[in-house]
C-alpha cells in the first residue's frame, strides 16, 4: 500500500497501520524519511500565515520563510528525536518493552500521517488570520496528533 493510503488509513486504524510498519523491519533511513516528510509538510503550511504576516507587516517574505526553513528542516527534526526519546522512556517506566526506534517510528509516522490537517490549519490562518475557528481547527489537529501518537506509541511499545 502506498503512503499516502496508509495516511489516509492512520486516521481510522493507527494500530493497524503501526503493525505493518513495524512488519517491514529496522530501517532508520524510512523512519528518516517520514520524519522529514512530515516536518517539510509543515513547513509548507505555513507560507499562507507567512504570506499574510509579510502583506500586513511589510516583513520580507522570503525572510520569514527562510526562518520557517530554519526551524522546521534543522531544529524540529532534533526536538522530534527527543520526544521520541522520551516517550520510550516514559513508555518503559510503564512497562513498554519496544525500543528506542520503535518510539521514534510512532512519532515519525504520527507527524506524517496528520501533517494534511496542519496544511488545512496552515490556510486557514493565512486566509481568516488568527481567529477563534482557526485556533479550533489547529486544536483538532494537536488532539489528533495526541491520539494517533498514543495508539501508534502503544502498539509499539508491545515488543516483539
Amino acid at each position: 500500500m502506498s503512503v499516502s493510503r496508509d495516511m489516509i488509513r492512520t486516521w481510522r486504524a493507527p494500530r493497524a497501520v503501526m503493525r505493518k510498519l513495524l512488519a517491514m523491519g529496522k530501517r532508520e533511513d524510512r523512519a528518516l524519511a517520514f520524519l522529514m516528510g512530515g516536518c517539510f509538510i509543515v513547513f509548507i503550511s505555513q507560507w499562507p500565515a507567512l504570506a499574510r504576516q509579510a502583506h500586513i507587516t511589510g516583513e520580507e517574505m522570503s525572510q520569514l520563510v527562510a526562518y520557517s526553513l530554519l526551524g522546521w528542516i534543522f531544529i524540529w527534526p532534533l526536538l522530534f528525536y527527543g520526544l521520541a526519546a522520551v516517550a520510550h522512556l516514559i513508555a518503559k517506566v510503564l512497562g513498554g518493552k519496544g525500543t528506542f526506534f520503535t518510539a521514534r517510528l510512532a512519532m515519525f509516522w504520527t507527524l506524517l500521517a496528520t501533517s494534511p490537517a496542519g496544511l488545512f490549519y496552515g490556510l486557514l490562518l493565512g486566509l481568516n488570520g488568527a481567529v477563534p475557528g482557526t485556533h479550533f481547527i489547529g486544536g483538532l489537529w494537536l488532539a489528533a496528533f495526541a491520539v494517533i501518537l498514543l495508539l501508534t506509541l502503544t502498539e509499539a511499545e508491545k515488543g516483539a
